[in-house]
């Protein structure tokens, strides 16, 4: 008896958190649309290689982890700390980094976003230059503010030679 008297209160916190909806890009006021603004405001800065910017609102540990070759098992196709992301960012390495769609689920000093973004690059082959992913972002809030601290690939990318091609992809 004295097992279950521990496990259930933490049973009962899990389920409870579990339950929290997520809200989206039209979500009103609160750390939630203060998040959503920061992911929109940071795709826009590195569209324009706004590298000071990144660099403020992104945590000194930040990761980035490119392709979804991880959820089959499989190594990322590159993963990428702040400083070698922030050298694209500096690069203009991307030319358009367009979320279309987010949801974010709030857990106090941390914050998940998971949606869809299309992406357009320079430097790299015609035909993986427009690209289109699923993502999963965390963000902390660290001394009140509000720090991107991973990205992950969960599906792509996808890629076709415009923006037209990845519409619904």
């Amino acid at each position: 008896m004295k097992l279950w008297r521990g496990v259930l209160p933490v049973v009962f916190v899990c389920a409870t958190h579990a339950q929290q909806p997520a809200v989206g890009l039209s979500a009103q006021g609160g750390d939630a649309a203060e998040v959503l603004k920061l992911e929109q405001n940071i795709g826009a800065a590195i569209a324009r290689g706004d590298a000071a910017y990144f660099d403020r609102v992104t945590a000194a540990d930040f990761v980035m982890t490119h392709s979804d070759r991880w959820t089959t098992g499989g190594k990322p196709l590159l993963v990428d700390d702040k400083k070698s992301f922030m050298k694209r960012v500096e690069n203009h390495d991307y030319l358009a980094h367009d979320i279309d769609s987010a949801k974010v689920e709030m857990h106090g000093d941390v914050a998940i976003t998971y949606g869809h973004y299309i992406g357009h690059m320079q430097h790299v082959p015609e035909d993986r230059a427009w690209f289109s992913i699923w993502y999963e972002k965390v963000y902390v809030k660290r001394n009140g503010q509000w720090l991107y601290l991973s990205h992950r690939t969960v599906h792509g990318a996808t890629y076709g030679l415009n923006r037209e091609d990845l519409a619904g992809k």
